[in-house]
């Protein structure tokens, strides 16, 4: 746990000891952070492996139930799953060349491309401004009482500056400590942070220790996109491949939404994650894969300027370099 004081920059580094944290967490964190996920079902396509960097909450149960039917073979690539318990963890392990893939939050990765110029992002394949919520402590009886706010670099700490510009306070008021999810439900608990934004499950686990749930992130204007993401190298030399991911990736995005328990026995063999709480997930949660619009630009630049602005990044990210807008439909025409 770090205070905003004390931090140098935010997005930098992969937690390691949240694996040991991961490994004690009851419900989504129950799981190692870089465990495999498995394969499909047993069901193998010529080619080579090509690893996924995910995480360990319902947001990625479409990548999960790819795997649990299979989808992967069926569209002709071997997928293997590789768990995180942080979007950027994932992200750094792709730069790294780890993995060939990642999804992540177009906040969080944001906030990277500095660190990692060669991310590129694909398409979208989940958005929604319900899954995030705020939650205050027990004594917090209105937002202005706020003086510590829990975050998570990225998408975390930008919806928590965006909660406290939305009434009025001045961030700079408060006081924002660096903590990992699995730690933050507990710090409310305990009186060390009055409030945090978050998704699912640690808004439901922080109400189980007395906490309240305030709003969604939506009730103050804010919507976040889970992006397909990989390295612009790798990219150059397997565009097959990826275009075969992506199509994988649509039909278990649309299975989610048709089939939600079927999702959240998938998520919860692969990350642990309890059926219920998955099934809620989706309900907050459009997925489907999409393409990338000029019209998302807008709203990625007001997040690279955020960076700048705050401090975060040198300068302002280069979205327009990192995201390829209609990628998905340029590749799959006549398919």
């Amino acid at each position: 746990m770090e205070t905003r004081g004390s931090r140098r920059h935010p997005l930098a580094g992969v937690v390691t000891l949240l694996a040991l944290i991961a490994a004690t967490t009851l419900t989504a964190c129950s799981a190692a952070t870089t465990d495999s996920a498995g394969g499909s079902g047993g069901n193998t396509a010529p080619g080579p492996t090509v690893r996924i960097a995910v995480g360990i909450d319902p947001s990625f149960a479409p990548f999960f139930l790819a795997d649990a039917r299979g989808l992967w073979a069926e569209h002709g690539v071997n997928v293997e799953l590789v768990q995180f318990g942080r979007g950027g963890e994932g992200v750094d392990a792709l730069a790294a060349g780890q993995v060939q893939f990642a999804g992540n939050s177009d906040t969080t990765t944001i906030g990277m491309l500095q660190q990692h110029t060669g991310l590129r992002s694909l398409l979208v394949y989940e958005e929604s401004g319900r899954y995030l919520k705020v939650v205050v402590g027990p004594g917090v009886k209105s937002p202005s009482e706020i003086r510590k706010m829990a975050v998570v670099p990225g998408l975390s700490e930008l919806a928590a500056t965006r909660f406290l510009q939305s009434k009025g306070i001045d961030e700079r008021s408060v006081d924002f400590v660096t903590a990992d999810p699995p730690e933050i439900p507990a710090l409310l608990q305990k009186g060390d942070v009055d409030a945090y934004v978050l998704w699912e499950p640690w808004p439901a686990k922080g109400a189980e220790l007395g906490g309240r749930v305030l709003e969604t992130t939506g009730d103050y204007g804010l919507s976040y996109a889970h992006w397909l993401i990989t390295d612009d190298e790798w990219l150059s030399g397997n565009e097959g491949t990826a275009v075969k991911v992506a199509q994988a990736l649509r039909e278990a995005a649309e299975a989610t939404e048709t089939d939600p328990d079927a999702a959240a026995a998938a998520t919860r063999k692969a990350a642990k994650v309890p059926a219920t709480q998955t099934v809620r997930a989706i309900q907050d949660i459009d997925f489907g894969v999409r393409d990338i619009t000029a019209a998302d630009l807008g709203g990625y630049t007001a997040t690279a300027r955020f960076y700048a602005e705050t401090g975060k990044a040198a300068s302002q990210p280069d979205v327009t370099g990192a995201v390829l807008p209609g990628w998905f439909t340029q590749q799959t025409k006549g398919s």
